[in-house]
């Protein structure tokens, strides 16, 4: 059904925006909504009246944002769309749902333009403008794309004169994409304390988030970062970061996450960036989920160490040399075999992540990928276990599912979870090889623990007692606590689990 073209109301002497961050999620922590407090103040230095609404702790978020529509009075309405689903397998979470409704309940309450946007926008945004009912969806660096959107409408431009965005005419989808161009530093650490109930967010545990790059080179298979951010990175200047960092510090903030797509590649940035966090001696205790076993070394993690890094995730996917191999991977098993050594050589705490079940995987990669984790990993690391992958429109998975006629789904029907699992993989004989390694192996967890009942009520304990973060470093003792009250949170009942295609 074709839609209305988008237009603000005559501009007034301040424009209003009214944002509205989605997410609600708090497991295994509540996120902190990094990029719609960067597109908030980004707006606020142009001269609009912003009000960005965040529904994680609203007990009722519809109602809030009804009564958020009527203080407001807002010219335009952004809704920002962290996540299509939580990716995983075992028990699967849609939040897309989600959208439509509070597309639904703005359209009652203004005629003002919607806009979507978010990392989850920029993966599958047609789907998300068909199912929503939005004007416009961003594409990426939504800090650059919104001001260029409001003035556009607000002086009667053509949706077609703005870079990065997506919308329905005529029932046809149109995009009008560039991934050149080039980030704003000044907006690498958004006033927080301004857009957000902080309080409620270090109850929970969350860390506060910052990048040094947006965009990815890498070419794994099941990957969206290059369609989100870009093949192509860009970098803030290590200057600039480390300056950002200690901003936040001074406002209060110690447990910050470096969310980069790959934050040791290129090597060189981090290795600078690293430098001068060292030499700033903030006090901030810092954490990166996403490292590349190839590009550490012992010189990347001295720096890292000495810069207040508190702890790091490899993100080693497998052991195995064909696995990583079709997985698109860039390095073998002896990166991944390197990279354990190395970490041995160093205090700092680390998380593995591990993703079973991808094309070719067989029962023998993944009892090497079991062995390895067993084995060469030290006992007070982690091991995290995704059982299969997320299958996401223009990835390089969905063609391998197509062609070998595992995937029959187009458009709206992908915003449906589904999951690639090698064929020669059966499911219920890899939960039960999980289920012995995550009983036998306290430190070592697969997905479902992420579904656990207890883990908000564990993270607001953990934030009143002096327990030193990350809490994941104390998955085993946490988990025998859990045991003592007869529950377990290794991996999901028997019996449990998504279909896979």
């Amino acid at each position: 059904m074709a839609r209305r073209s988008p237009a603000i109301r005559a501009r007034k002497a301040i424009m209003d925006v009214l944002i509205v961050s989605v997410n609600r999620v708090n497991q295994p922590m509540a996120t902190t909504p990094y990029g719609a407090c960067i597109v908030a103040e980004s707006l606020v230095r142009k001269g609009y009246g912003v009000h960005l609404l965040d529904l994680m702790f609203e007990r009722d978020p519809h109602r809030a944002l009804t009564l958020a529509l009527e203080r407001y009075s807002p010219d335009i309405v952004g809704v920002a769309v962290r996540n299509i689903d939580n990716n995983n397998m075992q028990h699967t979470a849609e939040y897309y749902r989600d959208v439509s409704r509070i597309v639904e309940i703005i359209r009652k309450g203004t005629s003002a333009p919607v806009v979507l946007g978010g990392a989850a926008v920029g993966v599958m945004p047609e789907a998300l403008l068909r199912y929503s009912g939005a004007d416009l969806a961003v594409l990426r660096d939504g800090e650059s794309v919104f001001p260029r959107i409001i003035e556009s409408l607000s002086d009667g431009g053509s949706r077609s004169d703005i870079q990065n965005v997506a919308w329905i005419e005529n029932g046809r989808f149109h995009e009008n994409g560039d991934t050149t161009s080039a980030l704003e530093s000044d907006l690498i650490a958004p006033d927080f304390h301004r857009w957000l109930n902080i309080k409620a967010y270090q109850s929970a545990m969350a860390t506060i988030p910052i990048q040094s790059k947006r965009g990815c080179p890498f070419d794994c298979v099941y990957c969206t970062y290059g369609i989100s951010e870009g093949k192509s990175c860009r970098l803030h200047p290590p200057d600039e970061v480390a300056e950002a960092v200690s901003r936040l510090v001074a406002d209060g903030f110690r447990d910050i996450e470096f969310v980069d797509s790959v934050f040791n590649a290129p090597y060189d940035h981090a290795m600078a960036v690293c430098e001068r966090l060292a030499q700033k001696r903030c006090g901030a205790r810092l954490l990166s989920m996403e490292i590349n076993p190839r590009f550490l070394d012992d010189p990347l993690l001295a720096i890292m160490e000495r810069a207040g890094f508190a702890g790091i995730g490899v993100t080693a996917e497998s052991a195995d040399d064909t696995v990583l191999a079709r997985l698109g991977k860039g390095y073998d098993a002896s990166h991944v075999q390197q990279a354990a050594a190395v970490i041995k050589n160093h205090s700092l705490p680390c998380m593995w992540i591990f993703m079973l079940g991808g094309p070719g995987e067989t029962r023998s990669s993944i009892a090497r990928t079991l062995h390895f984790a067993k084995r060469v990993l030290r006992p007070k690391d982690v091991a995290f276990f995704n059982i299969g992958i997320r299958i996401y429109p223009g990835t390089v998975l969905e063609r391998i599912a197509r062609e070998s006629g595992q995937l029959q789904a187009v458009g709206l029907d992908m915003l449906k979870p589904v999951f690639y699992l090698s064929p020669e993989v059966d499911f219920e004989w890899l939960l039960e090889e999980l289920r012995q390694t995550t009983s036998m192996h306290l430190n070592m967890l697969d997905t479902a623990a992420l579904s656990h009942p207890w883990l908000p009520a564990i993270n607001r304990l953990a934030n009143r007692l002096p327990i030193r973060r990350p809490l994941w470093k104390h998955t085993a003792r946490i988990r025998k606590i859990i045991r003592l009250f007869g529950k377990d949170m290794g991996t999901m009942p028997k019996g449990r689990g998504r279909e896979h295609v």
